[in-house]
């Protein structure tokens, strides 16, 4: 049954050249632009519990992830991580380099800014006030400047439709490879306009910058926990370079996304952790559907990066433009329940189909849980519980742990 539309929201194309696109958005799916937010309980939050990278927050499970990888994802993963580290390097320093011209009075450099983004490949650009109150703890003394440009580069198509797989994994840290690079040359052309540009890696990020994103006007928060953008969905990377440059800043969207993922649910119904939570929850300020990180992190690291949940999106699958057409012609979302779309395959457990769900058992979901001296101390307080508690060896181990944790605090302190 065809539905009233509300408004549309016209978008420029994918490609330079490309026709624009048209999104309409029905009436029974509009809320509000951008996100459900509650600012008083967004400071609040910031203030009171700030932020933290996962790379320290949950530094016992990333490295306990080398142990879980396959030999190829572990010989890609750090073939990844020597070609990333010059530009994570480059990208730590790049707020401290002067602009090399002095800026022209008045000129607001919106457009040229990006014009030039979009000609060396970013699909989404974006232009919003950098909100300090999702910047990480661990970065907020780094993070400078007003005014973030958000930069949103597609990842390969097929290759994602193979998800779970080493191949969907090519992409998904090619890509990254791809966005660092292409940003610390945006962030040249910026400093050639007469500006700082201060390049906030996709690799080393400074903070959640999915909000920023929704405030730019680049698309709304799925129920995935995915930034759905309009192109493509959820399959792309994304980056921010906070500048001092005169720009004017977008407006968040409402594109019918916060209702059509409550009616939609294909990503829930198909998360082989079942991390996906189907009702939405106000957390930190946000009305969100909440990802359970404890169900989701071993799935993703035992299942090559896993990511059914941005396979089976169909905004990432089939572009916003055309589910959303489907929806007002149909009242249906696309691709819901065919194999085309839910269908997925799980190395050593086999294809499910629409409908059916790999059975994970306990053991999977038995990882190291928060920071490494957490983890630390947890393992030595089993060990007291233990039957005769712990020995000598024991004892010895866990202070020498102790001194490495404490020599590589100096060493990240004395590095910032």
């Amino acid at each position: 049954m065809a539905k009233p539309i509300s408004h549309v929201v016209n978008r420029h194309g994918l490609k330079s050249g490309a026709p624009d696109v048209a999104i309409p958005v029905a009436e029974d799916l509009v809320t509000v632009p951008g996100s459900p937010t509650r600012e008083r309980d967004v400071s609040f939050y910031s203030r009171e519990y700030p932020l933290e990278t996962q790379n320290i927050e949950k530094a016992a499970d990333r490295e306990w992830g080398w142990t879980i990888y396959t030999p190829e994802v572990t010989e890609y993963r750090r073939g990844h991580d020597v070609a990333n580290k010059p530009l994570i390097d480059a990208a730590a320093i790049s707020g401290d380099i002067p602009p090399t011209v002095e800026p022209e009075a008045g000129l607001d450099v919106t457009e040229m800014i990006r014009t030039r983004a979009e000609e060396v490949g970013f699909g989404e650009v974006g232009f919003t006030k950098y909100d300090r109150h999702y910047t990480f703890e661990s970065k907020k003394k780094w993070a400078r400047f007003s005014s973030a440009i958000c930069l949103a580069l597609e990842q390969d198509f097929d290759q994602t439709q193979s998800i779970p797989s080493l191949e969907a994994e090519f992409a998904h840290f090619g890509t990254y490879e791809v966005a660092g690079a292409l940003a610390l040359d945006l962030s040249e052309y910026v400093r050639s306009l007469g500006y700082h540009a201060q390049v906030h890696s996709p690799n080393d990020n400074s903070g959640i910058y999915i909000p920023l994103f929704v405030a730019a006007g680049l698309g709304q928060l799925g129920a995935n926990g995915q930034l759905l953008s309009p192109h493509f969905g959820s399959r792309a990377r994304l980056l921010v370079i906070t500048t001092d440059a005169l720009v004017t800043h977008d407006e968040p969207i409402d594109y019918g996304i916060n209702k059509f993922c409550d009616t939609c649910q294909v990503c829930v119904d198909r998360c082989p952790a079942r991390a996906l939570v189907k009702d939405r929850v106000w957390w930190r300020g946000a009305h969100k559907n909440k990802l359970i990180y404890d169900r989701c992190r071993p799935v993703m690291v035992t299942y090559d990066g896993c990511g059914i949940c941005m396979k089976v999106c169909p905004v990432q699958k089939f572009g916003m433009q055309s589910v959303m057409e489907h929806y007002v012609e149909t009242g249906e979302v696309l691709g819901k329940g065919t194999d085309d779309l839910e269908g997925y395959e799980l190395s050593g457990k086999g294809y499910f189909a629409s409908g059916e769900l790999p059975h994970m058992g306990n053991k999977i979901f038995d990882f190291p849980h928060g920071t490494k001296d957490d983890w630390l101390f947890h393992q030595f307080k089993e060990k007291l519980a233990s039957n005769g508690g712990p020995t000598t060896e024991d004892a010895v181990e866990f202070a020498e742990q102790v001194a490495a944790l404490v020599a590589e605090g100096e060493s990240t302190r004395s590095d910032e």
